[in-house]
């Protein structure tokens, strides 16, 4: 018996092995080398028979090598993250295999270069290019909860003081537009003041993106000869909630409701500011007999219509007053009155909707009023209106009013991999209507309508993750000049390294004379400025760093004289050019909840345009700008300090006389370097607490800490013989103030937003 057990074991044995050995020599071994386009070894990739367990990966050189027992034609795959899937087909039979293969990169937004030459954005598309988001707009200490008070703190932008406006790279505040969900917007700002920067009308919390174009924007865009301001509302809100705001300046209280299916949505502001309390604190240059008083109110809709759809709209209503009194220099003893009532609305409604098969359509509307009510005049010291000799003309009365209308529809097209192509058209109209009166009663009427018809074109082309080119063209035709014009667009990026690279960008850019030189009695043209721009950036681990070379030319702008007793366009002959460099630095990594930037700015310019004798450096161009901001949450006493120091050197100024024949300069110089440090302290109790039902936030801040004298330029009397400086209507202000959110914890976006 034991001996039978033995000998079964045995052959068993023997069968096991044979059948060991017969296994073995049915293998085939597959082996070879992986490459990329550039003849390159990947290391890293998935190599595999498709539909079995069979399979190795590339080593550093990029060999592999495996067995396999399957026979016949197999499919094999070939995969790695940053590059396309391969199935190969393969016949197996016996012995040794040998392929080799070249992969291809994935193009993909997560490793492919950035077209960003030129521009500053925040969004939710491109992430990693992102620079300023409006948290951050509104938690910069100078910014004073404008949009464009943040944007200042990039390279590019000047810190002009005396009036509202983005001035970019040499260009005039005109020479920036700025657009909502792709319509473009006028008065952006509210109405100019003498010898004050007015703010922006729209909080930064409408908006989920920001787009800032210092040059080279996309033909999507036009009518800017500098820059674009590119806003992007934001969606459907999380939950439903209300807010309440209680400053030394204002009163606002507002609500969102999110249906039940969170498919729509509708909201509601209001606010009141009246600006007594404070001026009778901090004394005023201005000796006002109406101080600023605005109400606002807003209202919101938003509509899912698909998965990828939505419509949204929204309103806005302001009205506002002021008037002061400032010493006169043309005539020691009297006052200078001036007053303004302003009514502004804006209407926005846009959609946008995935077609399906890569096609996307984006379309909107907007709608603008805007009415001033303007009047000057001169005072005694008893505040009594007085008319005196040779000054007649600081008497007098204009009332504007303009309505403006813009349409834009856009469709795009996703081709391979990021590659796309984008069309469309747009239309703008604007009807202005202006009476001048004069000290005498006497009535001038201005009519201005005019209409500008666009269709414009371009595609993104991916080459790969490191080679992107994007071309277009703008054709633009405006019926107050009865003009065409064909603007072409290009830029090229390429991808240096992880998280650098080298961009270019080209372009022309027109736009129409300002409505407020016209009408003129002669033809005249587009302006234009052509655009060249070389950018080195790296985004890596929490720091940006960017770099910029640009160079400005201008052609046709705008040359000005008295036309009909008024300064108005009388050719077209000006010319200019600007030239620079631009350094941005930001550290999120270096110190544990410490956020800061660095900005920095090189302006080469002159221009020959309005009234100017001959090219000269205009005075709101600074050779040197440049601004800190610091950023620190410190945990233990939940408060966020916020830090912000700006610097401009000094700028040049004018007095441009007429002695009868030509033109020359009865005074000039340079201005004082202009600094301003301003801080903030926002506290936030309710952070880390359970089942909170409200949200406040409390929030203090100042303006010009070490009450730095700050000049702006100069005023000149009519003669020419006397000056005054132009300075801030106040050295230092202080704010203070308390904002409650309910129902949702809003304390990110309600922190600094009156600041």
């Amino acid at each position: 018996m034991n001996f039978a057990m033995r000998h079964l074991k045995f052959a068993l044995m023997i069968l096991l092995v044979t059948g060991l050995l017969q296994t073995l020599s049915a293998q085939v071994t597959i082996k070879g080398v992986i490459k990329d386009n550039k003849a390159k070894p990947v290391s890293g990739v998935s190599i595999s028979i498709k539909d079995s367990y069979d399979g190795g990966t590339s080593d550093s050189t990029g060999k592999y090598s495996f067995k396999t027992t399957e026979k016949g034609e197999q499919l094999l795959v070939i995969s790695s993250i940053g590059y396309k899937t391969i199935e190969q087909k393969v016949n197996l039979a016996t012995g040794v295999v040998t392929i080799d293969v070249t992969i291809k990169e994935e193009i993909s937004e997560l490793t492919a270069v950035i077209l960003s030459a030129g521009t500053f954005e925040a969004s939710d598309r491109k992430k990693a290019a992102a620079v300023l988001d409006p948290i951050d707009i509104v938690t910069t200490a100078s910014a004073n909860g404008d949009i464009t008070g943040a944007l200042k703190t990039l390279p590019g932008a000047q810190q002009i003081g005396e009036s509202e406006g983005l001035f970019v790279r040499g260009g005039t505040a005109a020479e920036t537009k700025t657009f909502i969900d792709g319509t473009l917007v006028n008065n952006f700002f509210f109405s100019s003041v003498p010898n004050i920067a007015q703010f922006g009308r729209f909080s930064p919390f409408l908006f989920k993106g920001t787009v800032f174009s210092t040059g080279g924007y996309s033909a999507l865009y036009g009518q800017a000869l500098s820059s674009a301001l590119i806003l992007e509302s934001i969606d459907l809100p999380e939950q439903s909630s209300a807010n309440l705001g209680i400053t030394v300046l204002s009163g606002s209280a507002g609500y969102q409701n999110l249906a039940k299916d969170k498919k729509s949505s509708w909201g509601f502001s209001y606010s009141y500011t009246d600006l007594s309390l404070a001026f009778a604190i901090i004394k005023q240059r201005q000796d006002f007999s109406k101080v600023p008083t605005t109400h606002n109110l807003d209202a919101n809709f938003r509509i899912k219509t698909s998965k990828t759809g939505i419509i949204k709209y929204y309103g806005y209503f302001s009205s506002n007053k002021l008037a002061f009194t400032t010493n006169s220099i043309d005539s020691l003893g009297y006052l200078d009155k001036f007053a303004i009532g302003n009514k502004n609305s804006y209407h926005n409604l846009s959609w946008k909707e995935n077609l399906g098969k890569g096609w996307k359509i984006n379309t909107g509307i907007s709608y603008s009023n805007n009415k001033d009510d303007v009047n000057s005049n001169m005072q005694n010291q008893s505040k009594q209106d007085v008319v005196l000799g040779n000054l007649e003309f600081k008497k007098f009365g204009v009332d504007t009013k303009g309505g403006y209308f813009n349409a834009k529809a856009v469709l795009e097209k996703r081709l391979k991999g990021l590659s796309a192509i984008r069309f469309g058209t747009e239309y703008n109209y604007g009807n202005d209507k202006s009476v001048y009166e004069a000290y005498n009663g006497q009535r001038f009427l201005d009519t201005i309508k005019g209409h500008i018809n666009a269709v414009f074109g371009e595609a993104d082309v991916y080459a790969t993750n490191a080679l992107a080119v994007k071309g277009g063209f703008r054709i633009e035709y405006s019926s107050l000049l009865n003009k065409t014009n064909i603007a072409p667009r290009f830029s090229v990026a390429y991808k240096l390294g992880k998280g650098s690279q080298a961009s270019v960008a080209y372009g022309i850019f027109y736009q129409d004379p300002e409505r407020r030189y016209l009408p003129s009695s002669v033809a005249l043209n587009f302006m234009k400025a052509t655009h060249y721009i070389v950018q080195y950036q790296k985004v890596a681990n929490g720091q940006s760093f960017r770099t910029e070379i640009f160079y400005k030319k201008y052609d046709n702008l705008v040359k000005t004289g008295i036309v009909n007793f008024r300064n108005g366009a009388i050719n077209n002959n000006g010319f200019g050019d600007a030239k620079g460099i631009e350094f941005f630095w930001r550290d999120k990594k270096t110190i544990k909840d410490l956020d800061y930037w660095i900005s920095y700015s090189y302006l080469d310019t002159k221009r020959d345009f309005l009234n100017f004798p001959f090219a000269i450096a205009p005075n709101f161009a600074a050779k040197h700008t440049s601004s800190l901001v610091v950023k620190k949450f410190v945990q233990k006493i939940k408060t966020n300090v916020n830090f912000a120091y700006n610097y401009a050197s000094g700028r040049p100024y004018y007095n441009i006389g007429f002695d009868g024949s030509n033109n020359k300069f009865t005074d000039q110089g340079t201005i004082p370097d202009f600094h301003n440090v301003s801080f903030a302290l926002n506290y936030l109790p309710a952070i880390g607490k359970k089942n909170a039902k409200s949200f406040p936030v409390y929030v203090f801040q100042v303006s010009n800490v070490f009450n730095i004298k700050q000049t702006y330029g100069y005023n000149y009397s009519y003669n020419g013989y006397r000056k005054e400086a132009i300075t801030p209507t106040s050295r230092v202000f202080v704010f203070i103030g308390a904002f409650i959110s309910f129902g949702v914890d809003r304390s990110d976006e309600v922190i600094n937003s009156a600041l």
